[in-house]
């Protein structure tokens, strides 16, 4: 009778240590169709849901195009996720077809239309998640994540809902300003200036140097017609050729920040001036960090990146 007693709570202790954490809501805001890169990240989120680490919560889009919301439903499909909502920006900054329709008429893919407005998705994806549990993950403008911060409880919803925020974003080697800001400077001006919690930078130099080879695209993924992400990278340049992975370290970094992927600078402050260059400047207390890899997190970033981005399609 002793014996079973102590072995009850034993077993309870170990039952609890065993019990996988919950996935992590995910949020990936893009301006699909522009440069080629978020269809990769997107297709990393997909593989990270299938091992059951996040839950896709949400897609919100930056390009004012209808095809980019039908290529980003294709792909979500493709995946075994067809009702991931989607939100779609008005009035937004790029609205050419790009590599978009190209893309699904190779595969005749399948895709849901008539999207929401981006903010009205974001205000109800936050609205029903737990306090401090929502990744946000932006890899293209700023302007729907500026536009929640002007909308009514907009601001409180952030600060409350969202864990993080991590954005392909700026240029903190010294090129010059980087494609994402300065088409939307003053969206990129408000949300380094006033985003409520913790924010992320992955600048346009740490995914320079990582290229996703264009052999994975060809061998990895099928024929062309077998997969949106792969027929987007063969509408989007003429084959072959490896392309950056700009939006994919954000994503990567978004789920796996504790994994030595990337050095995380000191605590500081990001600012972006009228032409759009960013700049950051170390601060205690300060709530943004910038990202940077050496060659061994290189290395080790673009074997994961492989290793997730082929995971097969895999429904929920």
């Amino acid at each position: 009778m002793k014996l079973s007693l102590l072995v009850v709570p034993l077993l309870c202790c170990v039952l609890a240590f065993a019990a996988p954490a919950p996935p992590i809501p995910v949020i990936f805001d893009t301006d699909i169709g522009n440069d080629v890169d978020d269809c990769l990240a997107l297709a990393i989120l997909h593989g990270f849901a299938s091992r059951g680490e996040i839950r896709l919560a949400a897609v919100t889009i930056t390009k004012d195009n209808p095809w980019a919301a039908r290529l980003a439903s294709a792909i979500d499909t493709f995946y075994g996720r067809p009702n991931v909502p989607i939100g779609v920006v008005h009035d937004g900054q790029t609205k050419d077809d790009g590599y978009l329709k190209k893309a699904l008429d190779a595969g005749h893919y399948p895709y849901r239309d008539h999207p929401e407005d981006a903010v009205t998705v974001l205000h109800r994806v936050l609205e029903s998640e737990l306090d401090s549990s929502v990744v946000i993950v932006q890899v293209g403008f700023s302007t729907n994540l500026a536009r929640l911060l002007d909308s009514p409880r907009g601001r409180a919803l952030a600060a409350r809902k969202v864990n993080r925020l991590v954005l392909m974003a700026g240029d903190f080697a010294g090129h010059g300003p980087e494609y994402n800001v300065k088409t939307d400077i003053p969206s990129a001006q408000k949300l380094a200036a006033e985003w409520p919690g913790p924010v992320y930078w992955s600048g346009f130099e740490v995914g320079s140097t990582i290229k996703y080879p264009a052999r994975s695209i060809e061998r990895d993924f099928g024929p062309p017609g077998a997969n949106p992400v792969a027929d987007a990278y063969r509408n989007y340049l003429t084959m072959p050729y490896d392309r950056e992975t700009w939006d994919l370290t954000a994503a990567l970094y978004a789920v796996r920040p504790a994994d030595g992927y990337f050095t995380v600078s000191p605590p500081g402050r990001v600012t972006v001036d009228a032409q759009g260059k960013t700049a950051f400047t170390p601060q205690d207390g300060g709530q943004h960090h910038v990202l940077s890899v050496n060659d061994a997190q290189r290395a080790r970033i673009l074997e994961a990146f492989l290793w997730l981005c082929t995971q097969p399609a895999r429904a929920h």
